[in-house]
């Protein structure tokens, strides 16, 4: 299966960059839940941030999908990989 990176960065409230990438089905065009997913993801993570848009989260490229990659899309619908500061 392919899938659709889509990259993102978010500022932390101590003023580190987060950089994470949401991965969903590569036919997946709609933007608002993509954001959504990323807005979750930031709540488990407890991470406080007003919005997430375009300026944020963009299209990065089209790949093939892991297992891990998959369990998640099926149980959640999207993944997310964690790059830079995503922990605490």
């Amino acid at each position: 299966m392919k899938v659709a990176v889509w990259d993102t960065y978010v500022k932390r409230a101590d003023g580190e960059k987060m950089h994470f990438d949401i991965i969903v089905p590569e036919d997946m065009k709609n933007e608002e839940m993509i954001y959504t997913y990323g807005m979750e993801y930031l709540k488990e993570k407890n991470i406080k941030s007003a919005e997430l848009t375009s300026k944020e989260c963009k299209f990065c490229h089209i790949e093939k999908a892991n297992d891990n990659m998959l369990a998640d899309l099926n149980s959640a619908g999207y993944h997310i990989v964690e790059m830079e500061n995503c922990n605490n």
